[in-house]
């Protein structure tokens, strides 16, 4: 099979044709995809039917499951699969969520820019969301890409940005948005990880930047220091020349690389029922973010 790749914006995400997800994906569809998506970084599968169990499925196929916040964020779901993450402002008795709950709050973080399970490690690989139910208007996702942004910079930054670590918290975009919602329990069942802020793609070989809101702190610097550089190359990163603007329809299916775009949601009127469904595929290590992985320090944002 061969997949037609209709490109979306001139640096990067790519709409697919030829594809059939709600079917078993073998070894050389999956490398035809795996092959787009280290090119595009973002793909768009248009009118994908597929049921909560097909898009696990699909899922699996690429790898293991990543399941992000779900052991903190998800109380109860309206899912049967584990790590089936619920991207609405529906509860699972089917009535539209009141603006002040708890579950929506926690949601209003995916309206910063930030790439999926920056927090842990593994990180996120691929992120798959799946458009069910929509407002008439707004609700967008956009994303940017990171290795245009990382091409774009002078040298003279990029060579300052070398060598230089970020410290990644679940909580932290969540708090800035003043959602306190969680104890300390919560707290420490994600401690502080550190990631380098200039990565290299593992498939493409490129270099990107690995920002985003879960990003708190630069190591070796002190937190103003370290936030005001985050700042400024997120300014940059999300210039809109490297942002892709996705506009739902029902049935889409978005597919993004976490290790090579941020993204974010744009609001929409929450008086209207919006349902997504999100799965997520964790990031098997390289030989190289082993390694880091190994050296690294945890710690709780309790004592940030």
């Amino acid at each position: 099979m061969t997949l037609s790749l209709t490109p979306l914006h001139p640096v990067f995400a790519a709409e697919v044709r030829g594809a059939r997800l709600d079917e078993p994906v073998g070894a050389a569809l999956r490398a035809e995809i795996e092959a787009a998506m280290d090119r595009f970084a973002v793909l768009v599968f248009r009118d994908q039917a597929l049921s909560e169990d097909q898009q696990m499925a699909f899922t699996r196929s690429l790898g293991p499951v990543d399941m992000g916040l779900l052991k903190v964020l998800q109380k109860e779901s309206r899912f049967r699969n584990a790590g089936m993450i619920d991207i609405s402002n529906v509860g699972p008795d089917g009535e539209i969520l009141q603006r002040h709950d708890d579950r929506l709050v926690a949601l209003f973080a995916n309206q910063l820019w930030h790439s999926d399970s920056s927090f842990k490690r593994p990180s996120a690989k691929y992120s798959l969301l799946l458009a069910l139910v929509l407002p008439e208007r707004d609700g967008e996702t956009e994303f940017a890409d990171m290795r245009a942004a990382y091409d774009a910079l002078p040298v003279e930054i990029q060579t300052d940005l070398e060598g230089l670590v970020a410290e990644h918290s679940a909580f932290h975009s969540r708090m800035q948005l003043g959602d306190l919602q969680y104890t300390r329990e919560d707290l420490a069942r994600y401690p502080t990880v550190e990631w380098p802020v200039v990565r290299q793609h593992p498939g493409s070989r490129r270099k990107a930047l690995f920002l985003g809101a879960h990003a708190m702190r630069i190591a070796g610097r002190s937190v103003p220091e370290g936030r005001l550089l985050l700042a400024d190359l997120l300014e940059h990163a999300t210039q809109r020349r490297f942002v892709y603007r996705h506009e739902w329809k029902p049935g889409d299916l978005v597919m993004w690389d976490n290790r090579a775009v941020l993204h974010r949601g744009r609001g929409y009127d929450l008086a209207a029922p919006r349902e997504l469904r999100r799965s997520t595929v964790e990031d098997a290590p390289c030989r190289g973010e082993a390694d880091e992985s190994e050296g690294s320090t945890q710690r709780s944002i309790m004592g940030a």
